[in-house]
């Protein structure tokens, strides 16, 4: 195994709070709700009216509207908080080898928006309106693609699509890339658009969202013995990853150190997780292992913790699997009671949410956490953000088809 650290030097973000990193960050650790009615189309007929939904100010950004017309509003989220984490981390990559520099970005569902658009004008106007752009503008590779494009990077460049795992998949692969020396800087993490009727009505049929209409800001509590779902969000959430060496050369401000990475599969659901989380634990385990720590030198994990029935306690027992009896210690937050579910894009906010905890020592809470679930017995930060010294956290992301991946996030 290679030597080379990755090392955290860029942080964007667009989310249905706004996309200043800072002051997002003071929404979620105010505990702020960033759930409200669905206004992007009428939702009246259907059973859940909520989201985690993205301004359309924040679409266009640093895209022109022609560029628009191109781009699913996945790619274009993407895109912006590229910029941004571009910005922040000071770099100008036309001074970078543009071989060294790659993209890896994932997205659970891609371009369904624009899905819906072409299948539309299909059945109503037939064959020859549908649009050439359809394509480019709903494959998953989309916005690494654009991201490449835009910037010039001729390194790494993928996607990841795996489902609610994806972000968080793309951000170890690409610190992979760097450690094996395929790569020195990396744009990475994850983008979802899936606020669309078709988005929403798929989950409803799955009965994986919550109905808490009238008090949408209440809706999304995980562990909570209340909780009826999980809050479907939309946004993109990317990093900037260095080799820690090349980010000293060009005096980079480092937010925090990528030391872990872990990957496994349930082998047992297409939606449903193993109910004992031995495949989340499993995952969990790899990624202490990859990064040389034992389960006493852990202080915070950033939950997946969506708020479904299944799907809390058996985070909750992957947990206990691993950590044993130090599992007391540790402080565990689900964000997405905030947030909303991001699905392919949650594990790159949630990688934001985890560095910026490091930096700033204060660990954001989960709110609506007014009953817990007698299952869901840790300490979960209910309802209030905390002061602590953090010097490692895990960031956990599970995915339909029984995707598990786990972050290791350290201070440097």
């Amino acid at each position: 195994m290679s030597d080379r650290r990755v090392v955290i030097t860029g942080l964007g973000w667009v989310t249905s709070y706004g996309d200043g990193v800072d002051e997002v960050w003071q929404a979620l650790t105010s505990g702020v709700s960033g759930i409200r009615a669905i206004t992007r189309f009428d939702s009246s007929q259907f059973s859940t009216k909520i989201a985690g939904e993205v301004s359309p100010d924040w679409v266009s950004a640093h895209i022109e509207k022609r560029e628009l017309k191109r781009l699913d509003r996945f790619t274009s989220y993407a895109l912006n908080a590229t910029v941004d984490a571009v910005n922040d981390a000071g770099l100008d990559f036309e001074k970078e080898d543009p071989w060294r520099c790659g993209s890896i970005i994932g997205t659970g569902i891609g371009g369904i928006e624009e899905f819906e658009t072409g299948s539309k004008k299909l059945i109503e106007k037939g064959p020859e309106r549908v649009s050439p752009f359809t394509i480019p503008k709903l494959m998953c590779n989309a916005a690494a693609g654009n991201v490449s494009i835009r910037f010039g990077l001729k390194g790494p460049n993928s996607a990841i699509t795996t489902a609610c795992a994806s972000a968080a998949h793309a951000i170890g692969e690409a610190a992979q890339s760097i450690r094996h020396n395929v790569a020195d800087v990396m744009v990475t993490g994850g983008s979802e658009a899936a606020v669309t009727p078709l988005g929403v009505s798929a989950f409803i049929a799955l009965k994986a969202l919550s109905k808490r209409n009238d008090e949408p800001t209440k809706a999304s509590r995980p562990f909570d013995a209340d909780r009826d779902g999980f809050v479907l969000a939309e946004g993109a959430g990317i990093v900037i990853l260095e080799e820690l060496e090349h980010a000293k050369a060009r005096g980079a401000r480092i937010y925090a150190e990528v030391l872990g990475f872990g990957q496994t599969a349930d082998g047992s659901h297409i939606t449903a997780p193993d109910e004992q989380g031995r495949g989340a634990a499993h995952a969990m385990e790899l990624a202490m292992r990859d990064a040389g720590l034992g389960v006493d030198q852990v202080q915070y994990v950033n939950a997946h913790g969506t708020s479904t029935g299944l799907g809390d306690i058996a985070e909750t027992r992957a947990l206990k699997r691993l950590f044993k009896d130090d599992v007391k210690k540790l402080a565990v937050s689900s964000t997405k009671s905030m947030t909303g579910h991001l699905l392919g894009a949650s594990g790159g906010v949630e990688a934001i949410i985890t560095t910026k905890t490091i930096q700033t020592g204060v660990i954001p809470p989960t709110i609506n956490l007014d009953n817990p679930d007698e299952e869901c017995d840790l300490d979960y930060v209910p309802n209030t953000a905390r002061q602590a010294d953090v010097t490692a956290a895990m960031s956990n992301s599970f995915g339909f088809g029984g995707h598990n991946v786990s972050l290791i996030i350290g201070k440097l």
